[in-house]
Formats: structure tokens, C-alpha cells, sequence
């Protein structure tokens, strides 16, 4: 690929423009309009019970069930409404409600089965006038009493959502309206309780929604329509991602980000340091580091020892012996050992020195907006013949969301190219050659972030207009060239790094060019 020349790219912008412009004059022209996906949307606790009928009402309406039957079932398939219709489609309604637990039998049915006036509960033997016991969908009667005390088990258990019949081997999953009736008459909190448990499954047993992880809680949840691989931003500004529910991380893969952070929080080269540059003391077990030329060692405890082998000595040491000691034959796999934590710290302290500098330059990069907006003001003051300065703000959020990704390719990197997660998955030659292909395309993405970050910095505003034009092209060029060179740094990931692999557990969010994604207010 040849390279693009800053004026190239400039003529390239300037000539799109007056495309645009041709095209607005137009008399007879449409504007073409691009088909958007579903925007996630943000659920609050108020609109919570809202999201949840929306999908019981779909499944209600399909089966003809009651609101209680439709919420065992969706409940049981975690609240994935299409999995449920498939479910439907492959092997029927008798299967699906079979699966689920649940036992749908009209009232005639239930009223027919219970004959005479008095029941006797097979829990406490008890006999008991038929209105003190209640028939569950199983056809399975007890007492109430013994009902309600089996129901506040259960939910003080946290088996609220799922709360099955008490005859033996039987797995359907009782009525909630029963459960609540007859709970709510002896301890209202433990009602209350079930109620909020059942509300609340459908964000805690439901994988298309997820609470926002920030601290302290907002107390919002956000709801995906399809992908679960993804990156949202929540209405109080918390961007994650929505598999792992950590920082949005792409393009690293999330078991990549969760074993980079905790390699980065528990030191663990530091660990690999100590074992490069000290021994172990033979009688106390603590690291010693030789300060000296000589190799026989003594520990602030007295034990003296040999540095070469770590074996233990006397105290004599002369030019012909140490007492006590002789050195063994070589070991050739210590020597390697020694060679490989070598090689290791040096790879990781490249990987992080070049993570942490760029995530360090995204914190100071983030205090330029407010110095962008001064000069916005400083513009608009002049009476430019050009009024719109929306390219100061398009640059900056380009630079922002680019400097983001860059920072978060050295993991990716790490663990892509190291031997941790992909020893075998891949060729010596074939891991450099996708490697070169990587960092080729990870140096030009850097390079341009770096100038676009310098012509962000120049004092613009106080140019002339004619400068200030050629500064606008400038951005506006960086910025069109940054965007296409993240988004084939993410086509280079999927297609030629990880599709290969065949590793599911490694899939990444796709590339967005306007940044994460912003959850919308569900009504």
C-alpha cells in the first residue's frame, strides 16, 4: 500500500467537501440516509417493571399464556424471548413447558381434581377444611400452613425465582400468585422481598441485560438487542464492556484484559525480578541479593551458602575449597530458566512501558477539550467567514477515542504474540509474520495520533484566517486517516489474528467510529 501524503489527503477532503456541496444544490437529489442498529437503552429502577412486561407480554401473546406462566418460562430460558420462540418452532409447546417446570391446567381441571370438602396434607397429616389448602398447576394439594412455610425457605434461601412443588420428585415450579397470597398473610417483608427478586431476575438471570458497573451504583441497567460483545456507555457516562462488565477494553479480547490487569495488580514481574536476581537462603527462605564479587553469600541469618548452586557451606572458604561444599555438575535448564524469566521481564516491561505511556497521555490529553473549547470562543469572536468549528471538537474525540484503542493494543499484543495463551495455535514463522503485519499497522495508527495530538496543541486561534483554514484541512485530513487506520487495526485483529484461531473465548467488540456506543432512556 502506498503511502498518503498530508497533501494528498488534504485535496482529498477539500474535493469530498465540494462533492457535498454540489450534491446539497441539487434540485432533484434525496439525502441518503444509513440504517442505524437498535441503540441499547438505559433501565432505570422506575422503568424496570416497564422492560420486564414488554417481553413477558411478547411471549403472553404467542403462547396465550397468564403473566405468571409466561415469567416461569422466560425465567427458566433467562429471559431470552427469541430462544424461547425457536424452543417453540423445534419441538413444541408440550416440550418447552415440560423443560421449564411448568404446568399449565385450567381452574375446571384444578377444581375437578379436589372432590371432597376436607383435605389431608401429606406433609403434616394433617386434615384440614379444602379452603385451608391450595392446588398448585401440578395438581399436587398441602395445606396452606405448610405452603407458606416452604415458600419463606425458599425465598430466605434465594431461591425465590424458581421455587418448586413439595411432593416428592415432582419439579414444577408453583404458582406466584399463590406464593405471594399466602406469604404476604404471615411476613409482608418476606413478600415484598419475593416480589423484588422476581423483578430483579430479569436483569440478574437475563444476558442481554447487565447492571452498570460504577461505583458508587447508579442503579441503572443496560439492555443489548443482540451482540453480547459490545461496548456501551451508560447514562452516567460509565463506558464497559458488555460481556465482562469492565472497562470497554477493545480490542483486547476480555479473558486477555482480566489476565493483563491482574498481572499489572499483583506484580508479578516484580516476583520474576527477585527470581532473576537473587537466591533463596538454604536455612531461612528469604531472597538474598549478592552485593559483592565473591560467590560464597551469608544471610542476615548466618546461614553462609553458594551463590552458584545455593547449596549450603561452612564458614571457611579458602582459594582451593569451601568447607563443606562442592559445586555441582552444570545444569543447563537452570541456566535456561535463569534466561527465559530474562527474556519475559524485558517483553512485559515493553508491552506495559508502552501501555502505560499512552494511557498516561490519554489522562493529559483529556484536559485539552476545555483549552480546545477557549479557542472555539476565541474563533467565533473574529467573524471568520467560516462559522462552523466543529472540527476542533470532531479532532479532539477522534484523537481521544484513537489514543484509547492504541493504548489498549500493547495487551492485545502481549498475550497475541507471547506464549501464555497461544503456544501452540501457531507456527515461529507465522507468529512473525502476523506480528510484523500487526506492529506495522500499530506504528502508522500511532504516528498519525502523535500529529494529530501536536496540530490539536497549536495555538490556532490566535492565526490568521487563512492559517486557520489550512489547519482545519489539516484535522480534518488526520482525523479521516485515523479513523481509517483504527478501523483496519480491528479488520487485521478479527480476520487475520483471532478468525484463524478458531477461539471463541477471544471474540472483541467491533470497531465504532463515532466511540462506544450511548444507551438510550427507556420510556
Amino acid at each position: 500500500m502506498e503511502a498518503v501524503t498530508m497533501s494528498t489527503m488534504i485535496e482529498f477532503v477539500m474535493m469530498t467537501e465540494k462533492t457535498l456541496l454540489m450534491g446539497s444544490k441539487t434540485q432533484n437529489s434525496r439525502p441518503t440516509f444509513i440504517v442505524a442498529a437498535k441503540v441499547p437503552p438505559v433501565i432505570r429502577k422506575e422503568s424496570l417493571l416497564a422492560a420486564q412486561k414488554e417481553d413477558l407480554q411478547r411471549v403472553m401473546d404467542l403462547l396465550s399464556l397468564k403473566e405468571h406462566h409466561a415469567r416461569t418460562l422466560l425465567i427458566y430460558y433467562r429471559w431470552d424471548v427469541d430462544r424461547v420462540f425457536n424452543v417453540f418452532a423445534d419441538r413444541g409447546k408440550e416440550w418447552l413447558y415440560s423443560a421449564a417446570g411448568l404446568s399449565v391446567r385450567s381452574s375446571e381441571d384444578l377444581n375437578s381434581s379436589q372432590s371432597s370438602d376436607e383435605v389431608t396434607c401429606q406433609i403434616c397429616f394433617e386434615d384440614v377444611h379444602a379452603n385451608e389448602s391450595t392446588i398448585m398447576d401440578c395438581g399436587h394439594c398441602f395445606c396452606n400452613n405448610c405452603w407458606t412455610e416452604h415458600f419463606i425457605v425458599k425465598i430466605n434461601e434465594g431461591q425465590s425465582r424458581r421455587i418448586t412443588c413439595m411432593a416428592h420428585e415432582c419439579y414444577a415450579i408453583c404458582d406466584e400468585e399463590n406464593v405471594r397470597n399466602l406469604v404476604s398473610g404471615r411476613d409482608p417483608h418476606v413478600a415484598e422481598k419475593f416480589g423484588r427478586f422476581l423483578l430483579e431476575s430479569y436483569i440478574e438471570d437475563n444476558k442481554k441485560v447487565k447492571w452498570c458497573p460504577s461505583v458508587p451504583h447508579c442503579g441503572n441497567a443496560i439492555r443489548v438487542e443482540c451482540d453480547e460483545y459490545c461496548e456501551v456507555q451508560c447514562a452516567c457516562g460509565v463506558q464497559f464492556c458488555f460481556s465482562c462488565s469492565s472497562e470497554a477494553h477493545s480490542p483486547c479480547s476480555c479473558l486477555m484484559w482480566k489476565l493483563w490487569t491482574k498481572k499489572c495488580q499483583d506484580e508479578s514481574e516484580t516476583v520474576n525480578w527477585i527470581k532473576v536476581n537473587t537466591k533463596y537462603c538454604p536455612k531461612c527462605y528469604k531472597p538474598v541479593e549478592k552485593n559483592g564479587g565473591c560467590n560464597l553469600v551469608r544471610c542476615v541469618c548466618g546461614q553462609p551458602f553458594c551463590w552458584l548452586c545455593g547449596g549450603a557451606t561452612g564458614i571457611s572458604h579458602t582459594w582451593n575449597s569451601i568447607e563443606g561444599h562442592t559445586c555441582g555438575r552444570y545444569k543447563e535448564d537452570e541456566l535456561e530458566n535463569a534466561e527465559r524469566a530474562k527474556k519475559q521481564l524485558w517483553r512485559y516491561s515493553h508491552y506495559y512501558n508502552q501501555f502505560k505511556a499512552h494511557t498516561d497521555s490519554l489522562k493529559l490529553e483529556a484536559t485539552l477539550q476545555d483549552r480546545l473549547q477557549q479557542k472555539i470562543v476565541i474563533l467565533e469572536a473574529k467573524n471568520l467567514e467560516s462559522r462552523d468549528f466543529s472540527w476542533v471538537t470532531d479532532g479532539f474525540n477522534r484523537l481521544f477515542r484513537s489514543r484509547r484503542i492504541l493504548s489498549y493494543s500493547y495487551p492485545f499484543a502481549y498475550y497475541m504474540f507471547g506464549d501464555e495463551l497461544f503456544k501452540n495455535a501457531m507456527t515461529q514463522k507465522g507468529r512473525e509474520i502476523k506480528q510484523n503485519l500487526f506492529e506495522d499497522q500499530q506504528q502508522q495508527l500511532q504516528a498519525n495520533i502523535e500529529k494529530l495530538s501536536m496540530v490539536l496543541e497549536q495555538p490556532f486561534a490566535d492565526w490568521e484566517e487563512r492559517d486557520v483554514l489550512n489547519t482545519r484541512l489539516q484535522i480534518i485530513a488526520l482525523s479521516t486517516v485515523t479513523d481509517s487506520l483504527c478501523k483496519k487495526l480491528y479488520d487485521c485483529i478479527e480476520s487475520d489474528l483471532l478468525a484463524p484461531l478458531e477461539e471463541a473465548t477471544h471474540s472483541i467488540a467491533p470497531y465504532r467510529s463515532m466511540g462506544v456506543e450511548k444507551a438510550s432512556e427507556f420510556p
